[in-house]
C-alpha cells in the first residue's frame, strides 16, 4: 500500500509514530496520524488549516487534552497500526484515486480521517467544522490552482495567449450541453484520428454554433467519452488579437508565434483551435517579415501540431 503514498504522507506516517510514543501508547491511533500530519506541516494541509479558519495548535491541544500521559514507550519501537489508522489509509488511498491524483498526499489522509465515524481524530476535527464534503472540495480545488500554477510555468506562452477550455469544462457552470451538433463532433473526432491532414475546419455562418462543437468536444473530453488517443487531449483556443496586441517593434509578434509553436510541438496533448482562422492570413506581417500563417503552414504540414480552425464559408474562398 505504502507505495503509492508520497514523501510528505510518508513522513506523515513516521511523525504520527513518534506522537503515539510521546503520548504513551502503544499503537498508532488516529488521533497521532492527524498529529503527525501536523507536525509534518505539508502546504497544502497548511492551506486547508487556513481555509478553514482553525489553527492547528488549537488541534494538537484539544487532542492532547484529550490523553493520559503514561510512561514513554521507545522512539524507535515498532508501533502497529490501530484499525482505525488502517481504515484512515485505505481511504486516503480511495479518496487519491477518485480525485485521480498520481500519489496519495497529506490532504487525502486527512480526508480518510473525516470518513472514519467514531475516531478521536475525526470527532476532534468535526468539532472544529470540518466536513469531508467541504473538505473533498477544497483538496481538489487547491489541486487545480496549483495544476494552473504549474502549467503558467511550463507553457507561458499558452497560458498567456490561450484560453483551456477542457478545464472550463470542469467548471459547474463551463459550458451549457450541445444538442443536434454529434454528427459535427464525431466527424472532428474522426480527422484528428488520422496520421496526416488531420486538423479539421469548420465552415459556417456566423452565430451557427462552430465554437460550440469546439467546446462540445472539450466536454466529451473531460466526461471520457472520447477514443483513447484523445482521453488525454487538452483543448486551447488561441486568441490570435492577445498575441498582436503590444507588438511595436519587428520581431515582437514572431517571438511570441514561434514560443507557441515550441510549446505545442513539445505538448502533444495539446489541441488548439483558432476561431476566424483566415485572420491568420497577413496578421503580424510588417515588410519584410512572414505572417502568421507562413509562420504556421510547416508545423501543421508535417503533422507536428494539432489544430482546430473555424471560420465563415465566405473568408474560407477569400483568404484561404
Amino acid at each position: 500500500m505504502f507505495e503509492k503514498f508520497n514523501e510528505k504522507a510518508r513522513r506523515a506516517l513516521f511523525f504520527a509514530r513518534y506522537e503515539a510514543s510521546k503520548l504513551g501508547s502503544r499503537v498508532i491511533e488516529s488521533e497521532h496520524v492527524l498529529l503527525g500530519i501536523l507536525r509534518e506541516g505539508e502546504e497544502t494541509v497548511t492551506e486547508l488549516f487556513r481555509r478553514f479558519h482553525v489553527k492547528p495548535d488549537e488541534i494538537r491541544r484539544e487532542i492532547e487534552g484529550e490523553r493520559v500521559f503514561v510512561e514513554r514507550i521507545s522512539s524507535t519501537a515498532e508501533l502497529p497500526l490501530s484499525e482505525e489508522s488502517k481504515k484512515i489509509l485505505a481511504y486516503a488511498a480511495h479518496e487519491a484515486e477518485s480525485m485521480l491524483h498520481a500519489t496519495v498526499g497529506s490532504e487525502h489522509l486527512l480526508v480518510g480521517i473525516l470518513r472514519v465515524d467514531g475516531s478521536v481524530a475525526m470527532r476532534v476535527l468535526s468539532q472544529q467544522g470540518f466536513d469531508v464534503y467541504t473538505l473533498r472540495e477544497e483538496v481538489l480545488s487547491i489541486a487545480k490552482e496549483r495544476e494552473a500554477s504549474q502549467q503558467k510555468k511550463e507553457l507561458p506562452f499558452l497560458s498567456e495567449y490561450a484560453r483551456d477550455l477542457t478545464a472550463l469544462a470542469t467548471q459547474q457552470d463551463g459550458f451549457d450541453p450541445l444538442v443536434g451538433r454529434e454528427r459535427e463532433v464525431e466527424r472532428i473526432v474522426q480527422i484528428l484520428s488520422r496520421r496526416t491532414k488531420n486538423n479539421p475546419i469548420l465552415l459556417g455562418e456566423p452565430g451557427v454554433g462552430k465554437t460550440a462543437i469546439v467546446e462540445g468536444l472539450a466536454q466529451r473530453i473531460v466526461e471520457g467519452r472520447v477514443p483513447i488517443f484523445l482521453a488525454t487531449k487538452k483543448v486551447l483556443a488561441l486568441d490570435l488579437s492577445l498575441i498582436v496586441a503590444g507588438t511595436k517593434y519587428r520581431g515582437q509578434f514572431e517571438e511570441r508565434l514561434k514560443g507557441i509553436l515550441k510549446e505545442l510541438r513539445e505538448n502533444k496533448d495539446i489541441i488548439v483551435f483558432v476561431d476566424e482562422i483566415h485572420s491568420l492570413i497577413g496578421a503580424g506581417s510588417a515588410e519584410g517579415s512572414l505572417d502568421a500563417a507562413n509562420i504556421l503552414k510547416p508545423a501543421l504540414s508535417r503533422g507536428e501540431i494539432s489544430c482546430i480552425g473555424a471560420t465563415t464559408l465566405k473568408e474560407y474562398r477569400k483568404f484561404i
